[in-house]
């Protein structure tokens, strides 16, 4: 590509920003990397791994990850009630780019 390209070209049409829009945040790639190494997880099982995350923002990433097919959740008709969360295909696709982040701050983080 040229410079002369940028003139035309529109990040969000680009499959990054896609990828981006679904796991951009504090929390999602934190969430998605705790079901790749735990599934599944219980929601209280996450806020410990996790720390300093609220309630209603941990919801609020879970049910946005939801949306987008990335994690499933499960819920037990028991009482007290018991949910589950682990990764869809859609989100056991997205291991491999999450891997590639881990091997890259392994490799670069000061030591």
């Amino acid at each position: 590509m040229s410079k002369s390209d940028i003139k035309n070209a529109n990040f969000e049409d680009t499959g990054y920003s896609y990828t981006l829009s679904l796991i951009s945040g504090k929390y999602k790639p934190i969430i998605l990397y705790c079901l790749m190494e735990y599934e599944p997880v219980r929601f209280n099982e996450m806020q410990r791994y996790i720390k300093k995350v609220a309630d209603k923002t941990l919801s609020q990433n879970l049910k946005e990850l939801e949306a987008d097919n990335l994690i499933k959740r499960h819920v037990y008709p028991q009482i007290p009630p018991k949910v589950e969360y682990s990764l869809t295909d859609k989100g056991h696709s997205l291991v491999e780019v999450l891997d590639k982040l881990c091997d890259w701050g392994n490799e670069n983080r000061c030591k």
